[in-house]
This record gives structure tokens, C-alpha cells and sequence, in this order.
């Protein structure tokens, strides 16, 4: 049975095991620390692949994913592809091109390699992508959308979608459908760390990519990190959390919605911090109410229990420094007519959701950034997918004779000062 007010964690409440807790459960250096056997695991599975190729990723498959695979299966036909689209409901057609609108606009916004004019560099696209799509009953359509169309607008022509086969031995089709939609044509019903190092190795039926994203469990984040280097990734995707910076003016039982929304990912997390131990004690009254009425009541309580929190600090300030020290994945602000200036001195989440009515929901689904973000505080240095993330830049340098000669004394004294003699006579020659 879940008591809702454990949840609270008062002013001065630092040491409680509480605060402990949400420090160490959303930290990447304490997973790190106490995940090594986990991480060894998926090392060796990662090796596995890189030796074996198709082999290790069909024994794999059938081992964790309870599907016989031969390799010449992994790739979902064509025909699987159109006949998906065919079947997908009209009204969530239009939902699915319409959120394409919105995502396509918004990179399109952004994007920096189209508009650069600087002689100095030059951008250019990643060849070939590999997207994450998590598996499960219910299918997740929004991933796709949120990590192949800032792709796309970058200019990446392969792209590559794996999804564990969790739908009737296969993928299910409404994420088919929309594969078949935005024109990808290369889908993989395989997941987990032999899916990742496939891709990044590469196998007798699957190509090498160039960039892995996207979110998903613990192991497909340790195979992503295991292979950076052979390949590059995004961030670490994943669990989802939510971090509400709440005052008195805000709702408490919008905001007891909202952590809810995170926390029926189970796992995920929903967090507040307030200055206000009367608006959190509002809030813990709406959850207790809230979370009874949903379908996975049970699940999403334990899962408050296990990595949520209502935090009051004595002040404002207090909050603010809360909040930039946690580091969310999605830093919501829901302080009244002070949501905005608030907002301005937040400096760390992978996205940000302003005022009353912008539940994180808006951005997974709709307003145009993607949903994929650095979680367990790495937004510090990780930052959303965005249709810059699929390309390189190269730097461009040409210098004429005048140039060369005007700056050769000081090119030559640099490079002997670090004994590189054969640099400065590179130079040296050319001026003589």
C-alpha cells in the first residue's frame, strides 16, 4: 500500500532518505556506479555481435525477446510496410501528418546547416541514421516521428528504424504504417543491445550507421554508450522524469496530472518543488485522488513511491537552485503571471514548458521539438535531438600567397616552440 504523504519532503528535510533517494535514483554517476554488472553485461553482448554478426543477433532476439529469428527475418518486407498504411485509422492519419507539419516546420526553423554563409565551414549530412523505437503492446508512433523528421530535414537519406518484436512476434503496425508514410523503408524487428551493436558494427544482412538515436531502456542506453566511438548517439534516453516548479498560484490537481503522466511510464518520475508546503499538500490530496482512477493505478502508485517527490523549499531562490542542480528531462514552470521571468533563470532541461497550459504531453506529441531528451541529470551537457544533430561540419581554410607569407614567422615560431621542425619548414618552403 502506498502512503501518499511519504511522498512530502518538507524545508530542512535534506537528509531525509526521501531527498536521498531522488538524488541517487536520478543520477547518471550513482547508475553508473551501481549498474556495472548490468554494463558488463551488455559489454559482452556488444563484443558478442561485433564478433558473430547475424548468429549472436538472432540468439539474442530469441533469448530476450522470446522470438526465433532467422536472419533473413530481421528486416520487415515491403509489403508489411504498405499494407500497414493501408489499415491505419483515417482520423489518426491526419493526427500522425499533422504532428509531422509541426516537427517539420519547427527543424526546418532551426536548423543552422541551410543557412550558414560563413566561407570557414561547411555541413554536411549524415549518410546513414539508426532510430530507436522503444517496444511494447501499445505502439509508440510519436518516437518516430520525434527522431526521423528532424532527420529528415536534415538531409539524411538512410534511415533505419529497429523495434523489438514484442507485437505478435513483429512490430506493431500503426509503427509500420508511419514508417511507410515518411518513406522509410528500412525497418528491423530487433531491439535490445544486440539491435544497437548490429547497427554499429555492422552484420552480414545489416549495414553499418553513422549515428544511433533515440530513447529506450536501460540496456539499449549502455549498448549506445558501449558503442560511441564506433558510431555516434544522441544522449541518454531514458527513463522519463518530469520536474514541476510550482508556486501557489499554480493548479494542484493539473499538476498532480502531470506528474502522474511521467510516472505512469513505470518507471518514470514525477517531481514538484515549491515554496508552498500548503500547495504540495494540495497536490499529494490530487494524486491520491488522481492516481485511483487510472488504469494502472497500482503500477504508477509504486512507481511515485520508488522515484517521485513533492519537495518544499523555504524560498523561491531555493527552488530555482533545486531545479538547476536536478537537471531534468522536462522542466515544467507553473508559478502564475512569474512563469516566464522564473523560466528565465532555469539554465538546465532537455525541454522547458511554460505556464498553466503546456503539459509536457504538448511537446511529446505536437508543438515541434522532439521528445527526445537527455534524462538522470544530463541535460547539464546533453541537449534535445534536433535536425542539427544530423549533420557534420568540416572546416574550410584557404589561404592565398600573401596571406601564407604574412603569417609564416609567426605559424614558423609556434611550431618550433612545440619541436615540430617539419612543420615550420612546410611553411618555410613555400615563402622562401
Amino acid at each position: 500500500m502506498v502512503k501518499f504523504d511519504d511522498l512530502l519532503i518538507c524545508a530542512g528535510d535534506v537528509d531525509s532518505p526521501r531527498m536521498q533517494r531522488l538524488r541517487t535514483e536520478h543520477s547518471m554517476a550513482e547508475y553508473l556506479k551501481t549498474h556495472g554488472e548490468l554494463a558488463e553485461t551488455v559489454r559482452g553482448i556488444v563484443a558478442d555481435v561485433a564478433d558473430r554478426g547475424d548468429a549472436a543477433v538472432a540468439e539474442y532476439t530469441e533469448k530476450f525477446d522470446r522470438t526465433a529469428l532467422t536472419p533473413v527475418q530481421f528486416r520487415v518486407p515491403a509489403e508489411d510496410l504498405k499494407a500497414a498504411h493501408e489499415q491505419l485509422d483515417a482520423n489518426l492519419l491526419t493526427a500522425l501528418r499533422k504532428s509531422i507539419a509541426n516537427v517539420r516546420a519547427y527543424q526546418s526553423e532551426i536548423f543552422i546547416g541551410s543557412k550558414n554563409t560563413h566561407s570557414g565551414i561547411r555541413y554536411a549530412p549524415l549518410k546513414r541514421v539508426a532510430l530507436c523505437i522503444p517496444g511494447a503492446s501499445a505502439p509508440l508512433p510519436s518516437t518516430v516521428i520525434m527522431t526521423a523528421v528532424p532527420a529528415q530535414v536534415a538531409g539524411v537519406k538512410e534511415l533505419v528504424v529497429l523495434s523489438p518484436p514484442r507485437y505478435e512476434s513483429s512490430i506493431h503496425p500503426v509503427i509500420l504504417g508511419l514508417c511507410y508514410e515518411l518513406g522509410i523503408t528500412e525497418v528491423y524487428r530487433l531491439g535490445g543491445a544486440q539491435a544497437v551493436a548490429a547497427l554499429a558494427w555492422g552484420t552480414e544482412t545489416i549495414a553499418k550507421v553513422d549515428k544511433i538515436v533515440g530513447p529506450g531502456h536501460d540496456v539499449v542506453q549502455l549498448a549506445k554508450k558501449e558503442c560511441f566511438g564506433l558510431v555516434d548517439m544522441d544522449s541518454f534516453a531514458g527513463p522519463s522524469d518530469v520536474l514541476i516548479v510550482a508556486n501557489d498560484a499554480a493548479n494542484p490537481a493539473w499538476v498532480a496530472a502531470d506528474m502522474l503522466s511521467q510516472a505512469e511510464h513505470n518507471p518514470g518520475a514525477g517531481i514538484v518543488v515549491t515554496d508552498s508546503e500548503d500547495f504540495a499538500r494540495k497536490v499529494l490530496a490530487e494524486l491520491e485522488t488522481q492516481c485511483a482512477q487510472l488504469d494502472r493505478a497500482k503500477a504508477t502508485a509504486e512507481c511515485l513511491a520508488a522515484y517521485s517527490g513533492i519537495v518544499v523549499c523555504d524560498d523561491m531562490d531555493s527552488v530555482i537552485a533545486f531545479a538547476n542542480d536536478f537537471a531534468a528531462e522536462h522542466l515544467q514552470v507553473q508559478c502564475g503571471a512569474d512563469s516566464k521571468a522564473i523560466s528565465e533563470r532555469l539554465v538546465n532541461a532537455g525541454a522547458m514548458f511554460i505556464g498553466p497550459y503546456t503539459p509536457v504531453a504538448v511537446g511529446d506529441y505536437w508543438a515541434g521539438p522532439s521528445h527526445t531528451l537527455p534524462t538522470r541529470q544530463t541535460s547539464k551537457y546533453f541537449s534535445a535531438v534536433t535536425s542539427n544533430d544530423f549533420v557534420k561540419s568540416t572546416s574550410i581554410i584557404e589561404y592565398s600567397q600573401q596571406q601564407l607569407t604574412d603569417a609564416a614567422d609567426d605559424i614558423v615560431r609556434l611550431a618550433m616552440t612545440e619541436g615540430l621542425d617539419a612543420h615550420a619548414k612546410s611553411v618555410q618552403k613555400r615563402v622562401e
